[in-house]
């Protein structure tokens, strides 16, 4: 039996954009794990997912969106939205 693939969204996969100085899912847990947290790759995905979860609750909330944690996954794992969020912690 093979492995399981990655979650592939509709726009893509949904990753930390190494384009604009961001780091992948291996060097943020050795960073994290040289800092004295030790954490894997997979917990760093976890870690990263769950913080644009809470965005993305807090966002459909403030415009009134209904939703479920179903579509709380989808938009927390779309690189748009991703993207989207990294853009405006930056203006701030």
């Amino acid at each position: 039996m093979s492995m399981p693939k990655g979650f592939k969204s509709d726009q893509g996969y949904a990753t930390v954009s190494l384009n604009d100085g961001g780091k992948g899912y291996r060097e943020i847990a050795e960073l994290m794990t040289e800092s004295g947290f030790k954490m894997n790759h997979s917990t760093a995905r976890n870690v990263f997912l769950a913080s644009m979860s809470k965005f993305a609750k807090e966002l459909c909330n403030l415009y009134g969106v209904e939703f479920s944690p179903e579509n709380i996954k989808k938009i927390a794992s779309d690189p748009r939205f991703q993207t989207g969020v990294c853009s405006i912690i930056s203006d701030i």
